[in-house]
């Protein structure tokens, strides 16, 4: 997802934290220890662990975040009663993070606010483990678990800091993975209603293609009212669309009742939505579905 230069500058606000003097020795050692080729090898077997922690900070510097995180993974434990294990482990899910592994990143970050629930980076660690699982939510048509993961996440953040100086950059994300799963639902009743009389996968949706874009639909409308007006819009001709199109084939019986529930339909758009660009194609339906009320021949297209 994108995000501008004021936003992607938020990561680096928790650094301004981290001890100076050890933070000022990775800088020096970052000049010499990274020249060697074969230092990261050695140190990572034989170093001490001050020293191993002080190279992994100096990758981190140098933005060789696998190394970092491999080498601070390594810390976590020998790390944790020297007084510095809380900043190994943001460390560790910061480099995770700039990797882009994250999966790794959220559950470290999610590891250090639990285990560190005082911790000089505990509000940043709730705001990345909710943030990396946004940067990892998938394309719309896939699975939607992770995204869903990551709005509960996020809100959990807000919750637990109400007064975050992250809150605005945390409800767009919030917001975007909202659109993200109507986005979801739409391309779900949109497929149902470009089948249209495709009977092929009748016994998956119970029904027609077109009972199931409206159910779809108006489930969609129901679950998610902050949709925006445009969505909305978008959703409601599917469903209008699709019950005037699911009262031409229906069969004599059901006809009649199902063009009325295509006229009730159309007042609901209209009154909805009276400036719409699918107004005209609405008034078609509603035309046509009173002249079948009325037994008058309608010229389906």
């Amino acid at each position: 997802m994108v995000w501008s230069s004021r936003k992607k500058a938020v990561f680096l606000q928790p650094f301004k934290h981290i001890r100076m003097k050890k933070y000022v020795l990775s800088l020096l050692f970052g000049a010499v220890i990274l020249s060697g080729c074969g230092e990261y090898n050695a140190v990572t077997k034989y170093g001490d662990i001050e020293y191993k922690y002080e190279l992994a900070k100096a990758y981190y510097v140098q933005g060789k975040y696998s190394r970092a995180f491999n080498m601070l993974n390594d810390l976590i434990i020998p790390m944790k009663g020297t007084g510095y294990g809380d900043e190994c482990l943001y460390l560790m899910a910061m480099s995770a993070y700039m990797s882009h592994d994250y999966e790794s990143a959220s559950a470290a970050f999610k590891k250090y606010y639990q285990s560190y629930p005082r911790g000089i980076y505990v509000e940043d660690a709730h705001y990345y483990s909710g943030r990396t699982l946004y940067e990892a939510a998938p394309d719309p048509r896939l699975d939607q678990t992770t995204t869903n993961q990551a709005i509960v996440e996020l809100n959990h953040f807000l919750e637990t800091y109400p007064y975050t100086r992250l809150k605005e950059q945390t409800q767009e994300m919030i917001q975007a993975l909202q659109d993200h799963l109507i986005e979801k639902e739409y391309l779900a009743a949109k497929l149902y209603y470009d089948l249209g009389g495709y009977v092929g996968n009748s016994s998956r949706t119970g029904g027609s293609n077109y009972e199931a874009c409206i159910i779809s639909s108006e489930n969609a409308l129901r679950d998610y009212p902050f949709a925006k007006a445009e969505r909305r819009e978008q959703f409601s001709i599917l469903v209008l669309r699709s019950r005037y199109h699911l009262a031409v084939q229906s069969v004599e019986e059901k006809r009649i009742e199902r063009f009325r529930q295509t006229i009730d339909e159309y007042y609901g758009f209209a009154n909805e939505f009276p400036e719409s660009k699918y107004l005209k194609e609405a008034q078609g339906y509603l035309r046509k579905s009173q002249k079948a009320i009325k037994g008058q021949p309608i010229d389906d297209d």
